[in-house]
This record gives C-alpha cells, sequence and structure tokens, in this order.
C-alpha cells in the first residue's frame, strides 16, 4: 500500500464570512491524513486591524453534505510531478459550511492575524478521514472587515 503527498492551496481570497477554508472528502478504500495547514492574510497590518480568529478543524461522517458557494472544486497538485492525480475532492473558501450528519471538532484554534497560523502535525497526532469522509479547516468567527487571506493544506492519500 503506498501513499502519495497532495497540496491544497489557494491565494488572495478577500474572506468577509464564516467559511471552510479547505473542505476534503476521502476517496473510497483511500484514507486521507493531515500533515499541515497553514494560513496567512496580507492586508491586516496594523495593530487597529488586528483581529483574533476562531479556526476549528472538523471530521464528518460519510453522511455529511459537502459545503458550497465561494471558489469551491480545486484540483490538488502531487508533490512529487509523478505521483497519480489525488483519487478524493477538495474545496477551497465554501462560504457555505459542511453539515448534516455527524461532525465531530477534532481541534480549535484562536488565530491572531497579523502572524501566520502554521500548523504542523506530528505523526502520532495527526488527522486522518477514512474513505468517504469529509475534513474541514473551517473559520469560526466572521472578521470585522474584509481580510485578504491565502493557505496550503498538506496532505497524504494513502492506498
Amino acid at each position: 500500500m503506498g501513499s502519495r503527498l497532495y497540496s491544497v492551496p489557494f491565494s488572495g481570497v478577500a474572506v468577509t464570512a464564516q467559511q471552510d477554508f479547505f473542505e476534503i472528502t476521502a476517496a473510497a478504500g483511500k484514507p486521507v491524513i493531515v500533515h499541515s495547514i497553514e494560513i496567512e492574510q496580507s492586508t491586516e497590518v496594523g495593530d487597529a486591524q488586528e483581529e483574533g480568529l476562531s479556526i476549528l478543524l472538523k471530521r464528518g461522517s460519510s453522511g455529511t453534505t459537502s459545503g458550497t458557494v465561494g471558489t469551491q472544486a480545486i484540483t490538488c497538485p502531487p508533490v512529487c510531478s509523478t505521483d497519480a492525480a489525488f483519487g478524493g475532492t477538495a474545496d477551497i473558501n465554501n462560504t457555505t459550511r459542511m453539515s448534516a450528519g455527524t461532525i465531530t471538532t477534532l481541534r480549535a484554534w484562536n488565530w491572531n492575524v497579523r502572524i501566520p497560523f502554521f500548523k504542523i502535525f506530528t505523526p502520532e497526532a495527526r488527522p486522518l478521514i477514512a474513505g468517504g469522509e469529509r475534513l474541514t479547516v473551517e473559520l469560526a468567527t466572521t472578521p470585522a472587515d474584509s481580510i485578504t487571506i491565502s493557505g496550503t493544506m498538506m496532505i497524504e492519500e494513502v492506498g
């Protein structure tokens, strides 16, 4: 059983509402492991613009409904150019978030927007979703004003 690494990027998105920055759905029989999450902004640069925003990492059972509206579907490039295409699906910047079914919050963080949000998971703490499950990185608070945000999630598909 092999595994492959993929990048899930988005760049320069004006964010004004709560949303799922990333939504990953694992293909049947191909679990997905999260290696890292990076989120940065480029417009809130002064003390008066500083905000603290809530970010949640959530897992949804196979009965959950995908989020909609926003940038949505993205092709996840493999880290190694000769690897096969990602077998699951990935959406970015869904302003209607994952819903229905069983949704579990795995991690909760507070992000001060003046510094990058960067999480690298140790091997034993890496979030895993089974085939057919969804995983989201959710902005759970509404920004005070529009923030231009970029981000990258590194994932591994096993199988």
